[in-house]
């Protein structure tokens, strides 16, 4: 039984191999991949989550917000990168998709070091917070009107969402690194969608709560 799994499972990835002309760069083991992506996962939201309550007073030189300019800025091209991903795939341009996912996870963890060195040195900003002195008072939630609410419905969605996407990224990314190219179809299915979202409420939360920015 043993030996005729082993074979079903090379026939699989000799057949991946002549469909998307790609040898596998990794050789499968999932054991430690788990181990791997789930230590770095948790790592991850661990830092995030410490270090966005901390503010450290240090003249920078410049505006601390140009950090979030620059999280904007990769969102959306992480947005166009999925976009341009998805249309390659689609065309069976195998090349190419691999290239364009990844650019779009380099330019994910370039966003998660200027995320983190935004909350370091800016703090937090409170939508509708126009005077700056980090209370939003009734006629300041008056004057963001209903755009309040959307403003935390959208940062409501997009935070866990943000917090959740790492690990079937990185997920995703192995099966396609070991060959496993219909396990990976089926990982991406649900990663694409998550992450064009995340990335594309990335901008719009920044759209909203720029304004307020000292």
């Amino acid at each position: 039984m043993k030996e005729q799994d082993a074979m079903i499972k090379n026939d699989t990835a000799i057949q991946s191999t002549i469909d998307t002309g790609f040898q596998p760069l990794l050789i499968k083991n999932d054991r430690r991949a788990k181990i791997f992506i789930w230590s770095v996962s948790i790592i991850v939201f661990l830092a995030i989550a410490i270090l966005s309550k901390v503010k450290l007073n240090v003249d920078l030189g410049f505006n601390s917000h140009l950090f979030a300019k620059a999280n904007a800025f990769i969102n959306f091209s992480v947005t166009i990168l999925l976009l341009a991903g998805l249309w390659a795939i689609k065309r069976k341009k195998y090349l190419l998709h691999k290239r364009i996912m990844v650019a779009a996870i380099i330019l994910s963890i370039l966003f998660l070091v200027s995320y983190i060195c935004h909350h370091l040195f800016a703090g937090e900003t409170k939508f509708g917070d126009i005077d700056h002195n980090g209370i939003v008072s009734l006629d300041e939630k008056t004057m963001a009107g209903s755009l309040r609410i959307v403003y935390y419905f959208i940062l409501g969605t997009h935070i866990p969402l943000a917090g959740i996407i790492l690990p079937f990224i990185l997920f995703t990314a192995y099966r396609s690194l070991t060959g496993e190219y219909e396990r990976h179809k089926k990982l991406a299915r649900i990663t694409w969608p998550v992450w064009l979202y995340v990335a594309i409420t990335g901008v719009a939360v920044y759209l909203m709560i720029s304004p307020y920015y000292r």
